[in-house]
């Protein structure tokens, strides 16, 4: 009995232990950014680095998202006669579920582990020791821009990647399937409502910009300092950020039924 408590004693205290560095380092972060310099320059280069940079495959897969719901729930509606409901139920789809959901994905992969790629190869190659010994917190001049940068676009590249799903649906229900556009488009309208789809959707969004963030810099700046080391935090990256922004998903729809 003893030994089966060390057994499951030893990873829940890993684990324990995990969580209060990720607790110290939220609160490290959040204690420089309440304090000058607001390091707007860096922060401006790493919304475009994780924003901008990310836009085409945003776009591109938010389509092919919207093709395949409008091609599938054309399908299935059309069994029960009732395909005039398209619009809604691309819409919905996308704005509550699978925008932020996939846009914090696809993000992950192309911005958040390029985050922690960077992180660890300038903690490999010394240069945050540098920034100390020039009595610069490599948190405030690093981090912090990164982490916030991750915040601030996840809801903007959320937001095109339901616009260009929307988009998708349209072309397929519309243009492919003859759906009337006004009967698509009035469905879509009549069906969504700010409150309850889409300012859920920008706190799910905003949530998981916070998660990929945090996750993307402590994971780069705990890396161990070898290129083994960086190559195992980049992949733990993606997977934790990916299994995180799945399970956030769910206690955020049951919680607050967003």
């Amino acid at each position: 009995m003893l030994r089966l408590l060390r057994r499951l004693g030893r990873p829940l205290g890993k684990v324990i232990e995990q969580l209060g560095r990720i607790a110290a380092f939220t609160g490290h972060i959040l204690a420089v950014t309440v304090h000058p310099p607001l390091r707007l320059r860096e922060f401006v280069d790493e919304v475009f680095k994780a924003g901008v940079l990310s836009i085409l495959i945003i776009c591109v897969s938010g389509m092919a998202v919207g093709m395949v719901l409008g091609l599938q729930g054309y399908n299935t509606l059309v069994r029960f006669g009732a395909e005039n409901s398209l619009g809604a139920v691309v819409g919905l789809s996308l704005i509550r579920e699978m925008g932020p959901v996939l846009t914090a994905l696809l993000t992950t992969g192309r911005a958040g582990s390029a985050v922690t790629a960077e992180i660890g190869a300038m903690k490999a190659t010394e240069q945050l020791d540098g920034l100390r010994m020039m009595a610069v917190d490599p948190i405030d001049y690093v981090i912090r821009p990164k982490a916030w940068a991750m915040v601030v676009a996840m809801p903007l590249l959320s937001a095109l990647f339901i616009v260009a799903g929307i988009a998708g649906g349209y072309l397929v229900g519309v243009v492919l399937m003859g759906i009337d556009s006004g009967t698509f488009l009035s469905s879509l309208e009549n069906a969504v409502d700010f409150d309850d789809d889409v300012a859920g959707s920008i706190l799910k969004s905003v949530i998981f910009g916070t998660l990929v963030g945090l996750i993307s810099t402590y994971r780069g700046y705990s890396a161990t300092p070898t290129s083994a080391g960086v190559s195992a935090a980049t992949t733990s990256t993606v997977v934790l950020a990916s299994v995180s922004v799945l399970i956030f998903d769910y206690f955020i729809t049951a919680l607050w039924r967003v």
